[in-house]
């Protein structure tokens, strides 16, 4: 169980203290209620000790007392034996479903359209397909070339490879899972980020594994504190990071701390899989990190998944895991049970377009950095309330709408003609309803038929009556 210490919460409360006559137990209720829908304060983080807390925020332990049991009394905290007080969520009325509908403008995804290359790449695949017509067609590892060619790549990015080092896979999602079901036993601890990719943590939890939630913010990144508590406290068994352009919050992880998380993973025995599907994608002309693999010192257990979904086409469903020979055979032994392999098509299609892959990751670069300006100016345009962070890359911003109100907005976009994921979606039991993932990387058009759409949402859902403490009491 992950600790949250008095000072901590003091850094995280910032300006607490409520205007007028609220009374000071309400204010940091109130604040502490915030902290936990936003996934600040992860499900199941015990907080500090009143008498702890009231004495690094300088006022009467009556006062903490107080705002515990408000808490406790609105379900937003629990008591468990030996355990003091534990941060929880009450349940609400769920998260909108993404099934695709007819009709509906489908912002769900961080996708872009198809690479205009695909076509040539298709034609020259097909044409050299022929030539391993004398192959049996299934191969659970993937094709020499396309290996050499990945192997390659990571070596240009600074993190020596060879071929029997990588497996190609059906996209990421498939590696991940693949990955979950071969080296969680149920019962497992497995360290996700809060807010993350939601696929990846129902993967992790249909091996069995109990998560362990680490924050991350738009403002702030990792909190670092956290993560060393989850794995020095847990000692999971695995951890998923997305150190590279995070999604949904478009965060890069430093170095330094990619460094401590290996040395720390390394000592409580700990395999990290870092997702690196984003990880050329960067916006800005920023430091260009090595991959994650490559900041670990010996000993370090570092899985790499990356794919060409994200970059190329999500129709293109290749995609891979780089890891020691020894996982690599344990991954083939484990994937017949699922599939048998991967189409040799693509691949070879994959193997073209990767001769070309610099040029081709500066056009895309070219065409998100345009997109999060438009969408920013939509968004100021139509919605400025709203906070929307610039992020130095990948495909989404994490939209703060100042209101816990997104699984409500998202139902009203569906009226509108949007199908959009509410900000819970990428967490866990209900975090984030304070956020919206909304994908820069769409046409124009498409973006301004989506914001439209979000606008005339939101003058729906509002329409809000707020208490004199600030704090949301009916929607309309």
């Amino acid at each position: 169980m992950n600790l949250v210490s008095a000072r901590s919460l003091d850094l995280m409360l910032d300006s607490w203290r409520g205007a007028g006559a609220t009374p000071a137990y309400e204010a940091l209720a109130d604040r502490i209620r915030l902290l936990i829908l936003d996934g600040r304060i992860g499900l199941g983080t015990r907080l500090p000790a009143e008498r702890d807390l009231a004495a690094q925020l300088g006022v009467s332990r009556t006062t903490v007392t107080a705002a515990y049991a408000e808490l406790r009394d609105k379900s937003y905290l629990s008591s468990v034996r030996g355990s003091g007080s534990v941060a929880r969520q009450p349940r609400g009325a769920g998260i909108p479903a993404e099934a695709a509908s007819s009709g509906l403008l489908d912002f769900s995804k961080a996708s872009m359209p198809a690479l205009p290359e695909m076509a040539a790449a298709a034609v020259a695949a097909a044409e050299q397909l022929p030539a391993y017509f004398g192959d049996s067609g299934f191969d659970p590892v993937g094709m020499p070339v396309l290996r050499q060619a990945l192997a390659d790549r990571y070596t240009a990015r600074g993190l020596p490879t060879e071929p029997d080092q990588i497996m190609v896979t059906l996209g990421a999602q498939h590696a991940i899972a693949l990955l979950s079901r071969t080296l969680i036993a149920r019962g497992d601890r497995a360290l996700v980020e809060t807010p993350s990719y939601p696929h990846a943590m129902e993967a992790l939890k249909s091996s069995g594994a109990r998560l362990v939630p680490v924050p991350v913010t738009t403002h702030d990144g990792w909190d670092q504190e956290a993560l060393e508590q989850a794995i020095q406290r847990t000692s999971p068994s695995i951890g998923y990071l997305m150190p590279d352009f995070h999604n949904p919050t478009g965060q890069t992880m430093p170095a330094a701390l990619r460094e401590r998380t290996l040395e720390l993973a390394a000592q409580h025995g700990t395999t990290l899989i870092a997702d690196e599907t984003m990880a050329e994608l960067g916006i800005d002309e920023t430091e260009r990190m090595l991959p994650f693999a490559a900041y670990g010192a010996a000993g370090a257990q570092a899985i790499l998944v990356g794919s060409v979904g994200k970059t190329v086409w999500g129709g293109v469903r290749i995609g891979w895991i780089r890891a020691d020979r020894s996982v690599i055979a344990r991954l083939v032994r484990a994937r017949s049970s699922g599939d048998l392999g991967t189409p040799a098509l693509e691949q070879l299609v994959v193997t073209h377009l990767l001769r070309d892959y610099d040029a081709i990751l500066e056009s895309r670069r070219r065409l998100l950095a345009t997109g999060q300006e438009f969408l920013r100016a939509q968004l100021a345009e139509k919605l400025p309330d709203w906070e929307v962070p610039r992020v130095a890359g990948g495909l989404t911003t994490w939209v703060n709408l100042g209101a816990p109100v997104s699984s409500q907005l998202t139902i009203a976009a569906r009226n509108e003609g949007l199908q959009i994921a509410a900000g819970p979606r990428f967490g866990i039991d209900g975090a984030f309803e304070r956020f919206l993932r909304i994908p820069f990387s769409y046409p124009e058009a498409e973006t301004v038929r989506a914001v439209d759409a979000l606008a005339a949402a939101w003058r729906g859902v509002g329409r809000l009556d707020f208490s004199e403490n600030g704090w949301l009491a009916e929607i309309v």
